[in-house]
């Protein structure tokens, strides 16, 4: 049997680089996917019918070669699958991290580092605890704290009324680290993806993040704060 003859540091180097690629691929596949859930919930200003009839089609995707929500159940394991890449990666890299720390030799990276970065472990355990909220609330109905209704658009309504305030500011909340999370994470594929080799290189990854974590965080907010202050109705 062949046994690996390269030295310890080496295959821990080539496992961390494996580790970074699942990250960001995996990472990419989510941005996405949030890109698309987006442009979906920005329906709710073309009025009920519209936002309903987007909801609808999302489970006839692939009719009749596939069974009804087929396709949607498809793309929620790929995500399912996506998620628990990420989260295994991060923890391995973070955990390499930790280990390879020493009390001697200590690198001042904190007043370099981005806001989104410092927040980034944390920020993505928070965006975890959300999303399976926000599935609870929206998909599987779980928890319903302003009632529960079958029109899609109703449920959104009724959940960003002024008297559940506070469900708003939880979406905030989830909002803001979204927008770190995607900003860093972005940021960091595109170095593991080799395409920040310049300085020109690097200002547009750098821009390509921000402007995605922004558009994407305002795109998700903006149908929200609309309900709160009762323009959708």
């Amino acid at each position: 049997m062949a046994t690996s003859t390269l030295p310890p540091s080496i295959q821990a180097r080539r496992t961390t680089i494996a580790m970074k690629l699942v990250m960001a691929v995996s990472g990419s596949l989510f941005v996405l996917f949030v890109i698309a859930h987006m442009y979906g919930n920005l329906k709710m200003f073309g009025g009920q019918a519209a936002y309903d009839d987007y909801a609808h089609h999302l489970r006839t995707l692939g009719e009749p070669i596939a069974p009804y929500s087929g396709v949607l159940w498809i793309i929620r394991v790929v995500l399912l699958g996506s998620v628990l890449a990420h989260i295994y990666s991060a923890f391995y890299l973070w955990s390499r991290a930790q280990g390879a720390r020493t009390t001697k030799y200590r690198m001042k990276k904190a007043a370099a580092a981005t806001i989104s970065a410092r927040f980034m472990r944390w920020g993505g355990v928070a965006l975890l605890l959300f999303l399976i909220w926000h599935i609870l609330q929206f998909t599987t109905r779980t928890i319903n704290v302003n009632g529960s209704h079958d029109s899609p658009y109703d449920n959104y309504v009724a959940a960003f009324q002024p008297s559940v305030w506070w469900v708003f500011v939880i979406y905030a909340l989830a909002m803001v680290a979204l927008a770190m999370h995607i900003r860093h994470g972005v940021w960091s594929a595109t170095q593991t993806l080799g395409w920040t080799g310049n300085v020109r290189a690097r200002r547009r990854a750098n821009t390509l993040a921000i402007t995605l974590a922004a558009v994407v965080s305002i795109g998700f907010i903006l149908p929200a704060v609309f309900v709160l202050f009762g323009v959708i109705k």
